[in-house]
């Protein structure tokens, strides 16, 4: 992909409303399938006695899916126009599934709710848009899909629109963009479409192309998570320190703080994968050399002086607790791994749980099960170097791990670093 950036962005909604179809349309119509690819698809919607080709099997491609009709797991699609790349990761629409749509709308820079033009808002819809709201995705987009069955009426798509803004004034949410839509035909897909004059906005793939990126990273707060120490051998003047940048602009010449040592020095050289660089910022990953010979290892941190990440122990966190192997209660001890740093942490109190249908909150639930999501309180072994989540999506996420199994069992967002 040689387009000059990369658009991370998540489909939502409920069971039906076309989210599949949606992505195979984008690809279709954007001439991003393989011709076997199609031939594939061709046959397998022949097999199933369908009249058309169902651009929906290009993303449902486990069995169990397309012999239910539903999408079970995330599935990850690539495609690029000469102005932008995209990695779209289309998510479940079953509450069973609220793990899955987690996980595909962690990393999105934008979200793509479809909404049934002949149901409207229903509750997996607002349920989306909360999580999305939950996990600061910059930008959402309202599909009102399936305007072809209600003859592309313009009243059924403001009904829809009245409906979901009125619902998004609870949330703390960005205005988002809505957008007529027939997934199935094609309409306001890729190109706008003469069934519906009295619509003005761009496609869906033009807003794509176009939505900024640029204010969606913190750049005001300089950090640098080490991931690896890069030193050849004792004979090379080379030392090096790797990582993913998470926030910030750093530059040679920049004044830098070590954490956990407190150490400042500065930046002698910034080198990318092609060479040196003059400024970094996320996500760019570089590898800093620095003035003095510090003692950093993968888990420390580099940042300003002046505008240090918080160091603690304490976290107060949301989390979506992601296993039904054993729900979570007090005294559960887990590893957490926080940017590139891991250490152990108790789950000391359980402050709320959140029905993510109705945002209503039970206040000091004894346990959380599967799909839930609540506030908890942690206690970790070694200080974590931390933003909120509302600052830095990177510094202010983490994820919990079964010590025993090494499984995934929860992500959390730090809401504030202290209890």
């Amino acid at each position: 992909m040689t387009s000059p950036d990369i658009l991370r962005l998540a489909t939502a909604g409920s069971v039906d409303d076309g989210k599949s179809t949606l992505i195979g349309r984008l690809l279709y119509d954007s001439k991003s399938i393989f011709e076997d690819q199609l031939e594939a698809i061709e046959r397998a919607s022949a097999d199933r006695g369908e009249q058309q080709t169902n651009l929906a099997l290009l993303t449902d491609g486990l069995r169990a899916e397309r012999e239910q009709g539903i999408t079970i797991d995330v599935a990850y699609r690539y495609f690029a126009t000469p102005r932008r790349a995209f990695i779209i990761a289309d998510t479940p629409g079953h509450i069973q599934y609220t793990r899955n749509m987690v996980t595909g709308a962690s990393t999105a820079a934008l979200a793509v709710i479809l909404v049934d033009a002949r149901k409207g808002v229903v509750e997996q819809s607002r349920r989306h848009a909360f999580l999305a709201t939950l996990l600061r995705v910059p930008h959402l987009v309202v599909a009102v899909n399936k305007m072809d069955l209600v003859g592309y009426d313009r009243a059924a798509y403001e009904r829809v629109r009245d409906e979901f803004t009125a619902f998004a004034a609870k949330l703390d949410i960005t205005a988002p963009t809505f957008i007529p839509i027939s997934a199935l035909h094609g309409d306001n897909v890729v190109e706008r479409t003469p069934t519906m004059p009295w619509y003005e906005g761009p496609s869906l793939l033009h807003h794509l192309e176009h939505v900024p990126l640029t204010s969606d990273h913190n750049l005001t707060d300089p950090r640098l998570p080490v991931q690896h120490v890069i030193r050849p051998d004792r004979s090379h003047d080379y030392l090096g320190y790797a990582g993913q940048v998470a926030g910030g602009t750093l530059r040679p010449g920049d004044e830098v703080i070590h954490l956990p040592s407190g150490r400042t020095t500065t930046i002698t050289h910034i080198d990318g994968p092609d060479g040196p660089v003059r400024e970094a910022f996320p996500p760019m990953s570089v590898v800093l050399r620095l003035a003095a010979d510090l003692d950093v290892s993968r888990g420390d941190m580099i940042a300003h002086p002046a505008d240090r990440p918080g160091t603690t122990r304490d976290l107060t966190a949301t989390i979506c607790w992601m296993t039904a192997d054993r729900p979570l209660s007090p005294g559960t001890k887990l590893l957490i791994k926080h940017t590139t740093r891991t250490a152990t942490a108790v789950v000391e109190h359980l402050r709320h749980r959140v029905d993510v249908t109705t945002l209503h909150r039970d206040e000091h639930p004894e346990t959380l099960h599967l799909n839930e999501i609540g506030g908890v309180t942690l206690r970790t072994s070694r200080p974590l170097f931390v933003d909120p989540y509302t600052r830095n999506r990177m510094t202010g996420g983490f994820i919990l791990v079964d010590e025993t199994t090494n499984a995934t069992v929860a992500a959390g967002m730090i809401t504030d670093p202290t209890p």
